[in-house]
């Protein structure tokens, strides 16, 4: 059963005093960051202390990524090879920002099946593509079925948008103020376009942080179009913004009673993988019947049905 990733919670790698709230904290992910939250000039500090952090700290339930710079740099190498031998079983995926080709994800994962090997780790780490330019999403499809280590494709829009010339509308450029300046959802097209290539693949999809971490309204409404679009969280800066996002992805109790009607509806009329049943003249099909048991199956994880 897929554990939800609903809040993916970014925290500044060489902010020790931050790691260990954060995987207390009600995120279902926590991200420690090696690219834009940290200096240049503490980028090896900041690597030496994740590795100390995910030795030392409790992780709860938690899944941890760790987001090196991007592979265009001289540092990402470094970075990938450091963490992997030194923290390897306690990472579970490895976050590549900014990725224009498939060529970054054939090198990350080749260099981790030979540090796996060398080190003797049991664990696979997997990885997340954050598709952040427009040359990424032109080549997202490619990029989706380059290493079965993918789990995961990120839309980040501040650097998208820089990437196309778009205004900048907001302090943060992350999402705020977009129906001031657009007649709809501005960022639809490449939300759509890297989620449906995310469920072609078998991948998940996260959407983008929310800048204005005292806008709670924003961030709900953000958080809500994403839900819409099929996404499976979002990722958030501020630990304020957790319990709001945690909400918009966690399934209500009226969802999980529709979800748990459909399916026992299909096991009592014996349908399953066979066609389709009428319920209160309503027609609940194959597509109904996976939708509510992907609903349910993290209904149960989160320990809110049976």
């Amino acid at each position: 059963m897929m554990k939800p990733n609903r809040t993916n919670l970014s925290v500044p790698g060489h902010m020790k005093k931050m790691h260990a709230k954060a995987l207390a904290s009600q995120a279902d992910v926590v991200m420690f960051d090696l690219e834009d939250s940290v200096p240049v000039e503490k980028k090896g500090d900041a690597r030496d202390i994740i590795i100390q952090s995910l030795h030392e700290l409790p992780r709860e339930d938690k899944t941890v990524t760790v987001r090196i710079n991007g592979c265009e740099t001289a540092l990402a190498y470094r970075e990938i090879v450091d963490l992997a031998e030194n923290a390897g079983n306690q990472i579970d995926r490895i976050v590549i920002p900014k990725i224009d080709h498939p060529g970054d994800i054939y090198f990350v994962s080749r260099l981790l099946d030979g540090i796996e090997q060398a080190k003797n780790i049991k664990k696979r780490i997997q990885i997340e593509a954050s598709i952040e330019t427009a040359n990424g999403l032109e080549a997202v499809s490619d990029i989706a079925k380059a290493s079965n280590r993918l789990k995961t494709l990120v839309f980040g829009v501040a650097d998208y948008s820089d990437s196309i010339g778009a205004r900048l509308i907001s302090l943060s450029g992350h999402g705020e103020n977009e129906e001031e300046i657009y007649p709809g959802h501005r960022w639809h097209y490449p939300l759509s376009k890297i989620v449906v290539t995310a469920r072609a693949n078998g991948l998940m999809a996260i959407d983008a942080p929310f800048g204005n971490f005292k806008n709670n309204d924003g961030l709900k409404r953000s958080a809500e179009l994403a839900g819409a679009l099929g996404y499976d969280g979002k990722w958030v800066i501020h630990p304020d913004q957790i319990d709001i996002v945690n909400q918009v992805f966690t399934p209500s109790p009226e969802e999980i009673k529709r979800a748990g009607k459909i399916l026992d509806t299909i096991e009592k009329a014996n349908i399953k993988g066979k066609g389709a049943v009428g319920v209160e003249g309503k027609m609940i099909d194959q597509a109904t019947h996976r939708m509510a048991q992907k609903l349910w199956n993290q209904a149960v994880h989160l320990g809110l049905a049976p």
